[in-house]
């Protein structure tokens, strides 16, 4: 019999609302963070639509409006003053995902992948530092205990390349259109305030009742408010 897939946990670097979602777990259910698969999100550059497209596949993903960008600014200036959280807004030039998202699956095949999300939320989102510089990953590289050529090379990795299409691929095939993205079992959850309603599905699904017991409250009842979206990019 084939084993159960473990819950997932789509995430992106680029988006707020991972970087909020990543933040509410690892704070309220840090036993629960370490269950759940990690899979990265990421809009793919030429080469890796090229590689998608020969297998049929296209990336689930819609270009955002000016007005939904603006309305971003507003709601994740509200929801991270809530957690306590100061957002620096980075500025992104020409941004090449895959230099940061192939770079956590080299950091993950290394066992710090968990360390490197945090590392990297926090240069992104707090000190609003560019990511997407291979310079910057470089001069991360040591905080974590790795080769600098590691994290700052993972894009010109033909092996990482192709992992990153597979990654590309379990967004597709879960239908993950938006980030952060929880799948358990066939059931799908988009958006930062699906999050509650993905820890009772695991409740349901029979996960130990030790992942539940919460770590530090957050600060005020964001993961509860109603927004007109599901608090997602995408």
């Amino acid at each position: 019999m084939m084993a159960a897939r473990r819950p997932i946990f789509f995430f992106s670097l680029r988006s707020p609302y991972s970087w909020l979602a990543w933040h509410d777990l690892k704070t309220r259910y840090p036993k629960l963070l370490k269950r759940l698969q990690l899979a990265p999100f990421w809009e793919p550059d030429e080469h890796n639509q090229s590689r998608l497209g020969e297998r049929g596949d296209a990336f689930l993903y819609g270009t955002m409006s000016r007005e939904k960008h603006l309305y971003i600014l507003s709601d994740i200036k509200r929801l991270s003053l809530q957690r306590g959280l100061t957002v620096r807004w980075p500025i992104d030039t020409d941004p090449h995902w895959e230099v940061p998202h192939l770079a956590y699956l080299a950091a993950a095949a290394a066992d710090k992948g968990p360390e490197f999300i945090d590392a990297a939320c926090r240069l992104r989102w707090q000190e609003g530092v560019d990511i997407c510089d291979p310079q910057t990953l470089a001069a991360l590289a040591p905080s974590l205990d790795l080769p600098s050529g590691l994290l700052a090379d993972a894009h010109a990795s033909s092996e990482l390349r192709e992992l990153g299409v597979a990654a590309l691929h379990e967004c597709i095939d879960a239908h993950a259109f938006g980030v952060p993205f929880f799948a358990v079992g066939r059931e799908r959850y988009w958006g930062l305030d699906r999050l509650p309603d993905f820890i009772g599905a695991l409740a349901e699904a029979g996960a130990p009742t030790e992942a539940f017991i919460p770590g530090p409250a957050l600060i005020g009842a964001a993961t509860n408010a109603i927004f007109d979206h599901a608090g997602g990019c995408g």
